[in-house]
């Protein structure tokens, strides 16, 4: 039997605050708040912008603080919490590469989620055939589509009745590190704005994003008389190994991810409406994204509402994927859609009805979110209304 995997619990930070109303209001609104970084040097960078919270955060203190707001938001108290696997997609510690040898297992990823876990009283095993498993928990560190295979995970581990619930919790602090990186490659945006499928755009700019969402079993959720803020109504991931960084020009592999979500949740592609796109704002990722989406909707692509919302908050990496699935899921049930802030002017290799200026109102059923990643990974959670 296949169970209905279901969103009954979320919590977020991002650079507008804690809690994801200060999150979903900055998207409708179209109000990013991408600044000078304060919390490092960037006085040698081409780029000293990103949207980041004030001071010093520590990713930890966030972590446990999302989880334990989706498990109240989601009604598990300390018991249920006890079986109840955490997923996590991190990027890693930033100090990792400079710690002792002797002293690098206490900075590695896994390391982290095993602190997430003492500290939130999640269960310490995750059974997926009905035999514990080892390691206890699982970390995701695969760039940007790290948050969105944790959820397409949760929902599979829900569907199959391996777990009646999951926590996935995915963190991403800007640091000077990957700040470096992503400025030395010259990705990084040289005005100072994310302009997703425009014309004149020149690239993404990092963000902060720490969330968590709770998927459970709609039956698991019943008995718990548990919220059902949306469900998790079909998931796929696919690989291109086109190039190590550049996206395969005619976006076949996120085409090929695009049209498996959508069958496995036996939805027509002119039953969605509404997508909430990668977006990254470099010239051929967003290129390639479009020609996905024409390659899997066919002419709905032209119809179907889409927007960025990385053009708001910032390219989060590994807590990117589920930033915008909770935006997404917010936003249907606000009956309104982001906008794609920054948006100059039409692109003609980016032929989609962007949501540029005012937010639109709308209900979808359906709504994709989609993401990519260096290395040619793709995935797509298709979002359906609660």
């Amino acid at each position: 039997m296949v169970e209905a995997a279901v969103v009954s619990g979320v919590a977020a930070v991002s650079a507008f605050g804690r809690g994801t109303r200060p999150l979903l209001s900055a998207t409708l609104a179209a109000t990013p708040v991408f600044r000078r970084v304060e919390r490092f040097d960037v006085s040698r960078r081409r780029v000293s912008v990103a949207a980041t919270l004030p001071g010093q955060p520590d990713l930890l203190e966030e972590l446990v603080g999302v989880v334990d707001q989706a498990c109240g938001e989601a009604g598990l108290d300390e018991r249920a919490r006890e079986t109840c696997p955490l997923l996590l997609a991190v990027h890693g510690d930033p100090t990792l590469a400079r710690a002792d040898v002797d002293d690098r297992p206490a900075h590695s990823a896994q390391s982290l989620a095993d602190r997430v876990v003492a500290r939130t009283g999640l269960s310490d095993k995750l059974g997926l055939d009905g035999r514990l498993a080892s390691p206890p928990t699982r970390v995701y560190t695969s760039a940007c589509v790290a948050a969105s295979t944790a959820v397409a995970d949760a929902a599979t581990l829900v569907a199959l009745g391996r777990a009646d619930r999951v926590v996935v919790a995915a963190g991403y602090l800007v640091e000077s590190d990957q700040f470096a990186l992503f400025d030395a490659g010259r990705a990084l945006a040289t005005d100072g704005s994310v302009r997703p499928f425009s014309a004149g755009r020149t690239g993404l700019l990092l963000g902060d994003g720490v969330a968590a969402v709770v998927i459970s079993s709609a039956a698991a959720a019943a008995r718990r008389d548990a919220p059902v803020l949306a469900r998790v109504a079909g998931w796929s991931r696919t690989g291109d190994a086109y190039h190590v960084c550049q996206p395969r020009p005619d976006g076949a592999g996120l085409a090929r991810a695009i049209g498996t979500a959508l069958r496995r949740a036996g939805v027509r592609a002119d039953e969605v409406g509404y997508v909430n796109a990668h977006g990254s704002g470099t010239p051929f990722s967003d290129a390639a994204e479009a020609a996905a989406l024409h390659l899997a909707l066919g002419s709905h692509a032209d119809r179907v509402p889409v927007s960025s919302t990385k053009s708001v908050h910032g390219q989060a990496l590994e807590a990117s994927g589920l930033l915008e699935f909770i935006v997404t899921v917010l936003a249907m049930r606000e009956g309104c859609l982001p906008v794609n802030a920054g948006y100059l002017e039409p692109d003609p290799e980016c032929r989609l009805d962007i949501i540029a200026g005012e937010p639109r109102e709308a209900s979808p059923r359906y709504a994709l979110s989609l993401n990519a990643a260096f290395g040619g990974a793709n995935t797509a959670l298709l979002v359906g209304a609660a």
